[in-house]
């Protein structure tokens, strides 16, 4: 990796075309800020944002969400055994239903029953919640991929 935002063939796009990245940036921000008001804390966007990432394989955006999930109160062993969550029977309902929308959301599989992830969800989130994970789902999704489209580094790792 260059780490240039020159290289024609692997540009860093939010660099080359600032005004979208600044548009994203605001975008993120009006997300968390409805995921607050929605009660939501942010440990499960954050919880949230690392498992998206993992799927997407996004190495840039598990080194800033990985931290700032732990930041946020997530347990160490939550973010260990993250990519088994389905069978870890250490998440609470609400983290259940969150990384259940994520998957869903981030792994576009036609056989899913979209109304029926949304409808055990409400069971342990409110529309609003499930509206304000959705956004950040959405979001982080477009973050990985801009990260991936200009091989990001690792946030922090030294560049030569």
């Amino acid at each position: 990796m260059s780490g240039s935002t020159s290289n024609a063939s692997r540009p860093f796009i939010d660099k080359i075309h600032p005004e979208n990245d600044k548009n994203m940036a605001q975008a993120a921000a009006a997300s968390r800020k409805a995921s607050r008001a929605a009660g939501l804390d942010d440990g499960l966007i954050e919880l949230v944002n690392t498992r998206v990432s993992q799927i997407n394989g996004c190495r840039t955006c598990l080194s800033i969400h990985a931290p700032a999930a732990r930041n946020a109160g997530v347990s160490q062993l939550k973010l260990d055994v993250l990519p088994s969550w389905h069978e870890a029977e250490i998440f609470t309902d609400e983290e259940f239903a969150a990384l259940t929308l994520a998957e869903s959301l981030t792994v576009l599989d036609k056989a899913a029953d979209r109304d029926q992830i949304a409808a055990d969800a409400s069971q342990h989130l409110t529309t609003e919640q499930i509206s304000a994970i959705e956004w950040s789902i959405i979001l982080i999704n477009a973050f990985n991929r801009i990260s991936i489209a200009s091989d990001h580094p690792v946030f922090g790792a030294q560049q030569d």
